[in-house]
């Protein structure tokens, strides 16, 4: 049985490495080009197979090259696709992502593709019931709601990953248990001022079990309804900070089988995105469960 399954965003990314960002109608020479899986949500359940959950990803998959890679990606990563569906004709979800050097930040330019929505059939439907965990992340939206019906019928843990404002997503939000938005949503959507006065009012407006706020180098805000509390960023040196947050996300849910407390969800998932970020690949550089535990250690962090 699958403890974390997932919906929403599986990505075939191109990362090329840069010392800086080009000038406007330049050439330049790159110091490195590396094909990736992405997605906030399928990075999101790589990165909780790899500490060790058992998961699988829901949704559709084109036969085309990004598709296979994507498919063996979750594979080698030990993340089940036997919920996935194989689309003949169809072109992967794809990104070109830029990692400057210099700035140690990343410019995403990405194509949609074509594949139809996701159906959830009575396997997949099954699945869900029998998690502890879905996560979704706004996109296959129809899919997503559906199956987050399922997961509030059957006891199933709902993380909603609220990167951006996708077109429909307050039909997703009310269904959360675990809302982990972005500073950039949170602010833009409630028109708080601060993250902190954000966090409440997700909080007060959707009822969800925690509201977490991501905020990058600064790290982030939770608020469970009876205190705000502010999580550090663990010092690393970045090399690559693309997926960073979808890997938070990802142990998160980890850290929820775990049977870890939304503080302690926060400080685990900020020591693994910390980890992930001292190499290229927002999978491959993804730390096991013993590497985070060793380094959370190491930051003083001695509870775990």
């Amino acid at each position: 049985m699958n403890k974390i399954v997932g919906i929403g965003a599986n990505v075939y990314d191109t990362l090329i490495k840069l010392k800086s960002y080009p000038k406007e109608d330049t050439k330049m020479r790159c110091e490195g080009v590396k094909m990736s899986g992405g997605g906030p949500c399928a990075t999101g359940i790589v990165a909780a197979g790899k500490l060790g959950a058992k998961c699988a990803f829901i949704g559709n998959i084109a036969d085309d090259n990004g598709g296979n890679f994507l498919k063996g990606d979750f594979e080698r990563f030990g993340v089940s696709t036997k919920l996935c569906k194989i689309k003949t004709g169809y072109a992967s979800f794809s990104s070109y992502i830029w990692l400057a050097g210099d700035k140690t930040t990343r410019t995403i330019v990405f194509d949609k593709g074509n594949l139809p929505p996701t159906e959830l059939d009575e396997t997949a439907k099954k699945a869900i019931a029998e998690s502890q965990v879905l996560m979704v992340d706004g996109n296959d939206l129809d899919a997503a709601i559906a199956g987050a019906k399922i997961a509030k019928e059957n006891g199933t843990k709902v993380l909603y990953d609220v990167g951006g404002l996708y077109d429909g997503i307050e039909r997703l939000l009310p269904y959360a248990d675990i809302l982990i938005p972005s500073e950039e949503f949170a602010l833009g959507y409630t028109g708080a001022e601060t993250a902190e006065e954000a966090a409440k009012i997700l909080f007060d407006k959707y009822n969800p079990e925690v509201v977490v706020i991501t905020q990058g180098k600064n790290g982030g805000v939770l608020f469970d309804g009876k205190e705000i509390r502010n999580y550090p960023i663990l010092p690393a040196d970045v090399v690559d900070s693309n997926g960073a947050g979808d890997v938070f996300h990802g142990a998160f849910a980890f850290a929820i089988t775990k049977g870890y407390d939304a503080y302690k969800s926060c400080i685990f998932s900020s020591a693994v995105s910390a980890l992930k970020c001292t190499k290229v690949g927002a999978r491959d550089a993804v730390p096991t469960y013993d590497e985070t535990i060793a380094f959370l250690k190491e930051c003083g962090y001695n509870e775990f």
